[in-house]
């Protein structure tokens, strides 16, 4: 048989190439960013909402400095962080499911907590500035790492 009647079988080993494997298995080990960025905005959103709580029930909890708080008062401040700690625990369990909704809305609502803590900083500032720093971590992994959730197989 010449070289170009042969016919290419798996059973000689000889062949063209196979065609290269779907990136799931890649996105299996990579979506593992989604996966803890769920877990932190759910942790973080139960956080805030606990803070929100302590803010509405025990106003001499936050030490406030001369100026006190930007905008509101710390009963409005309390319920800002519980409205948005308890969204933020239904977006980070939303994204667990690989809703591509559920990605834009935990990135709003991270920004959105990060700059209520940044406003939030002078009764609070320790406390502001990790979950500050976790929401921008959140952020990044789900902008960076989220479509590669849509390769997952749930």
């Amino acid at each position: 048989m010449s070289e170009r009647t042969h016919h290419w079988t798996a059973a000689t080993g000889t062949g063209p190439p196979s065609p290269p494997e779907p990136a799931v298995a890649r996105s299996r080990r990579r979506s593992g960013w989604i996966w803890f960025a769920g877990s932190i905005t759910v942790m973080a959103g139960l956080f805030t909402a606990v803070e929100g709580l302590v803010a509405l029930f025990d106003r001499n909890f936050y030490l406030l400095g001369p100026s006190g708080l930007l905008v509101f008062d710390l009963g409005a401040w309390g319920w800002i962080h519980l409205i948005v700690g308890a969204l933020a625990v239904l977006a980070g369990s939303a994204l667990f499911t690989g809703a591509p909704w559920a990605r834009i809305i935990t990135v709003v609502l991270a920004g959105f907590n990060a700059l209520g803590q940044l406003v939030f900083l002078s009764a609070y500032p320790i406390w502001g500035i990790v979950v500050i720093a976790l929401d921008v971590l959140v952020i990044w992994a789900v902008l960076v790492h989220g479509d590669e959730v849509a390769y997952e197989i749930w």
